[in-house]
């Protein structure tokens, strides 16, 4: 424990930066995320993309270490009389402006979504159109084949009270409505304890030990998963998305911050750098290896499950020591940009299949005719090409941006005033 008088003064320096690289690095994981989900539908790359998109577990991981992290450096403050960290406000009002920071993002997004599902079967521009649904979801299988499911009328009605209370990501067999949000699902949960394990955490004396016991600690389910069953469903969607399985990474990012802040130096030495880079390096490396064909299936969970954090634990920290930017424009862009990283996971699934469908028909044989007819549109519709790809990644950076700032914080104003009123 830390008294008010014993704070060193690199820790009191260090709470009045302003990471503008982890802006940066927010906005490259929304991106990488958006590839990861995307870049595999255009059949004329496939001899090369898989190299890039193998990993894209790594983006999420990495944005919940980032969590923990970042809320750490802003909300803990010294409290007194006795200096002891605390949030630097009440529980209810920390819940409350995360939840108002979600929320919309994710209530927005699903509506799109579903709109989306619901004009797809009736433009059928695809094969797989036809039988497009927001009752249909893919199963959680352990052998990379597509197992669709259709769910029943209770299991829908089921599953819309589990997105409207946050808690998809606790289903461990499939995922509704609109996949990439249990992300969202899970950072709720994560904040939810951020008010006791972060007090907790800080108060530890040896924040790099405790580290080194989380990643093992990490490691220790898809270890016995693989170990001990055949590793398909629920097993794989636990592993996947399970908020207490997925929660060290929230926890090393939090004792990140921590080693952080008692560091008697803002400036990064040549040897932590070398090792920071070197573990970075390494785990990618190891990762794309163990991905090759010819190893074990087993081995993504492991990755996927704690192998890796060494890797994305440095790259945090090497940002860190990132100089900021003097320009306040660039400033504020990175901040912008940082800002639509949340966005960026939750909207990509629509957006892409609005702009994959706009685009085949307008490269079909006759795009008018989509003017008049369903079925003529359909009919002439053309394919998608990776040369406008470029265009979809813009276009969605730039519409997460306005989503971001005309719609997530008017809806966090208005929830923020409704549910913090005196």
């Amino acid at each position: 424990m830390h008294s008010a008088s014993s704070v060193p003064a690199s820790t009191v320096h260090h709470r009045t930066r302003r990471f503008i690289a982890l802006e940066w690095l927010r906005f490259i994981l929304g991106l990488y995320i958006v590839v990861f989900h995307t870049l595999h539908y255009y059949p004329s790359i496939s001899g090369w993309s898989g190299y890039i998109t193998g990993l894209g577990f790594f983006s999420t991981s990495t944005f919940f270490i980032l969590s923990g992290f970042l809320l750490t450096h802003v909300y803990l403050r010294p409290q007194p009389p006795d200096g002891q960290y605390e949030l630097r406000e009440s529980k209810r009002s920390f819940l409350v402006r995360r939840l108002a920071n979600l929320y919309p993002i994710h209530i927005g997004a699903m509506i799109i979504t579903i709109a989306v599902m619901a004009v797809l079967p009736v433009l059928q521009l695809t094969p797989e159109d036809a039988s497009a649904s927001i009752r249909a979801v893919m199963m959680d299988v352990n052998n990379g084949e597509a197992v669709w499911y259709t769910m029943s009328n209770r299991e829908l009605l089921w599953a819309a009270f589990e997105n409207i209370a946050l808690l998809q990501a606790w289903n461990p067999y499939y995922l509704t409505f609109n996949p990439p949000t249990w992300s969202i699902s899970t950072l709720f949960f994560f904040y939810l304890t951020f008010p006791w394990l972060a007090v907790w955490l800080w108060r530890r004396r040896h924040p790099m030990r405790w580290l080194c016991v989380v990643n093992l600690l990490y490691l220790v389910p898809p270890v016995l998963v693989i170990l001990l069953t055949s590793w398909g469903a629920p097993e794989t969607g636990l592993l996947h998305r399970n908020p207490l399985i997925r929660l060290p990474e929230f926890a090393a990012g939090i004792l990140l911050c921590v080693w952080y802040h008692r560091q008697k130096t803002d400036t990064l030495s040549l040897s932590r750098g070398m090792m920071a880079v070197a573990l970075l390096v390494g785990s990618i490396a190891l990762g794309e290896w163990l991905l090759l064909p010819g190893h074990s299936a087993g081995w993504h969970y492991v990755l996927h499950n704690g192998l890796m954090m060494p890797g994305q634990l440095a790259l945090i920290y090497l940002c860190l020591f990132a100089k900021a930017p003097d320009s306040a424009f660039w400033q504020r862009i990175a901040a912008r940009l940082g800002g639509a990283s949340l966005p960026m996971f939750a909207l990509h699934v629509p957006l892409y299949l609005i702009f994959s469908r706009t685009e085949m028909a307008l490269s079909g044989s006759q795009p008018s005719q989509c003017l008049s007819s369903v079925t003529q549109c359909s009919a002439q519709a053309g394919t998608i090409s990776f040369a406008w790809y470029p265009v979809f990644l813009l276009l969605t950076v730039m519409f997460c941006i306005l989503f971001q700032e005309q719609f997530v914080l008017r809806v966090r104003g208005v929830i923020q005033r409704l549910l913090l009123k005196k």
